[in-house]
């Protein structure tokens, strides 16, 4: 039913949208064939993306514009998608882990829907091989970041600012890989509202839902423990997917041939994926959450080197 739900304001495509059942005609398989591989691949990415607290969307965008015969656009309209419907599938579960804190993610989601309406309008009105060169620019911004990092796993917050105080930002969890319960705190909290407007800007222009970012920023910026940032990530990318989402229905940039499967897909995935997270060590989730952005990243910004220059 939700599949339906998400597919069906699209079912009412412009002539704008004429173009993607072309480039599957002239494509070598028949059109349910890639559907199929577009639910194989969801799947397996679904259970990656939660892990790796990366995002459906942050891996679906560039790897499926590269692979099956798509234009950018409506692989951007998917991945939104993709993003926000893997949230969904995942959130109730982490959620009743602990691991989720939705006064972490409230907040947060409330100042990133605003970036990400405005972001939806600015990447459907850019050149494609610039919104893909920003895209492989802002991930592999991020990993270095990561990569120069000394504390991400648990970080320490001396200080909770006034902001934090207030909206009552802190809570605990039991980590299963220690044994213990963990307790958690947030500082720089105007700071991060800030970024989260830019945050989600950056996540509707480039159709990925903002999971890419959402870790970084919880983690780094407002100092809440990796495995809280990963859970939370899923849920802000709820809200924030939504809003820009809308912005595709109404251009006409989601085909349900493509964002159906991969919808369905990114649904078990993300199930899978949300059930093995409690188990996993965060500093193995750190190196997953590296490894995948930079590949994705790298992509990204060698297509759109190509296209710009060409």
């Amino acid at each position: 039913m939700l599949i339906v739900t998400l597919a069906a304001p699209c079912l009412a495509q412009d002539a704008q949208a004429a173009t993607a059942p072309q480039a599957l005609i002239q494509a070598s398989l028949p059109w349910w064939g890639w559907a199929l591989l577009l639910f194989g691949f969801t799947v397996a990415l679904g259970v990656v993306a939660v892990v790796g607290g990366v995002g459906g969307g942050v891996l679906f965008v560039p790897i499926v514009s590269a692979v099956f015969p798509f234009h950018f656009d409506f692989v951007r309209g998917a991945g939104l998608m993709v993003a926000l419907c893997g949230a969904l599938s995942a959130g109730p579960i982490l959620l009743r882990t602990g691991l989720a804190s939705m006064r972490l993610g409230w907040p947060m989601a409330l100042f990133g829907s605003i970036g990400s309406i405005a972001g939806a309008f600015l990447g459907l009105s850019l050149p494609t091989g610039l919104v893909e060169g920003l895209l492989g620019l802002a991930i592999m911004g991020i990993v270095v970041l990561m990569l120069f990092s000394s504390r991400s796993d648990f970080p320490v917050v001396e200080r909770v600012d006034p902001v934090a105080r207030l909206l009552g930002i802190r809570g605990s969890y039991y980590d299963d890989s220690l044994g213990r319960p963990v307790s958690w705190q947030a500082h720089r909290t105007p700071v991060a509202l800030l970024s989260y407007v830019a945050i989600g800007m950056i996540g509707g222009m480039f159709g990925l839902g903002a999971g890419w970012a959402n870790v970084p920023a919880l983690n780094l910026l407002l100092g809440a423990p990796l495995k809280v940032a990963v859970a939370t990530s899923g849920f802000i990318m709820t809200i924030n997917s939504t809003s820009a989402a809308w912005v595709y229905v109404n251009r006409a940039a989601i085909l349900p041939l493509i964002a159906v499967p991969s919808v369905a897909g990114m649904m078990i995935g993300t199930r899978i994926g949300a059930q093995l997270l409690p188990r996993a060590k965060a500093r193995s989730i750190r190196w997953i959450v590296i490894g995948l952005m930079t590949i994705a990243g790298l992509r990204s910004l060698l297509v759109g080197v190509t296209e710009v220059f060409s």
